[in-house]
């Protein structure tokens, strides 16, 4: 069917095939039988040429488990332009790099007046990123073609002002397609109310992935599971009763419980230990967080075979 439809555009308009593509702004996509791959690995390497890292010894996490940055941590200045070079590039490497994404956004905090130790974190990031070259996001053929999403919040994670951390991740068949770790803009009073605001956020991105996908002629007719770990922030979401609990919160995160009510969304709970979204909200142990990696679809070339392996590096 696909030739048959590359047949007649070539007729009806003056085209060239070019064959499968390859590479797409910086970044590699090999096609397979089994499904394609998406990575970022000559870009990776020329970071680590460009910041003196090409020779460094990798480590097997981008963060020390617990680790929490402040603006002030008694360090002296580092060299702000070289450490926004750093973090900026980091930040165009989570386009395929999800397990990326909370680091950078950690380090991205502290743009201005950033401190030795913020740099040496950022250089520890792109240490793990030299053991991980190969490493970009498998989307496997002939999945079920369901919007699934997992929203989850680290209550009070920033040092200097106590605010939560939201993160999000939603699948579509197979491995991550859309991903967020942002600081929330409120201060959360619980872990209920940072959950239930990671929530909103998240529903609101759904909201905008199934009017994405009705476009592309993949209507989603069910609604979107939205697995949460907190039963505090379901049962404040599905109950529509004003009451105290929820009294304090910013109305504009309320809207999740019309998305309810519509079958937009159907929260769901999980258990804590299948949270995906736990990798975008805090530093984690060395194995959960490689489990949450694999998890997200994130792997090495090598998991699609020999065949293709060497052209990672393209």
């Amino acid at each position: 069917m696909l030739n048959e439809f590359k047949r007649e555009m070539m007729q009806r308009y003056e085209m060239s095939d070019l064959g499968l593509l390859h590479h797409f702004l910086g970044m590699g996509i090999l096609q397979t039988d089994k499904g394609v791959f998406i990575h970022q690995s000559k870009y990776a390497k020329s970071l680590l040429m460009k910041f003196g890292l090409e020779d460094c010894k990798p480590v097997s996490i981008p963060l020390p488990t617990g680790e929490k940055l402040k603006k002030v941590d008694g360090s002296d200045l580092a060299d702000e332009g070289l450490y926004r070079k750093i973090v900026g590039s980091l930040l165009y490497l989570t386009a395929t790099r999800p397990d990326l994404m909370y680091a950078a956004s950690l380090l991205s905090r502290f743009m201005t007046s950033p401190t030795k130790k913020h740099m040496g974190v950022a250089r520890r990031v792109l240490r793990y990123v030299q053991g991980t070259l190969s490493y970009g996001i498998e989307y496997v053929r002939n999945q079920s073609a369901t919007l699934v999403g997992f929203c989850d919040a680290d209550w009070a994670g920033s040092e200097d002002d106590s605010r939560s951390t939201s993160g999000y991740a939603f699948s579509f068949g197979s491995g991550a397609f859309s991903w967020a770790s942002v600081k929330q803009n409120t201060v959360a009073l619980s872990t209920a109310e940072a959950e239930y605001v990671s929530a909103s956020e998240a529903t609101a991105q759904t909201i905008w992935l199934r009017f994405v996908l009705d476009d592309f002629g993949e209507m989603q007719s069910e609604a979107t599971p939205l697995f949460c770990d907190n039963m505090s922030a379901i049962s404040m979401a599905k109950n529509p009763v004003f009451h105290q609990r929820t009294r304090h919160i910013n109305r504009r995160y309320h809207f999740i419980r019309e998305a309810l009510q519509e079958g937009v969304i159907n929260m769901q709970f999980c258990r804590s230990e299948e949270q995906l979204a736990d990798i975008f909200t805090k530093a984690l142990p060395k194995d959960r967080f490689k489990y949450l990696r694999s998890k997200l679809g994130v792997k090495p070339v090598s998991s699609l075979g020999e065949a293709v392996e060497n052209e990672a590096t393209y």
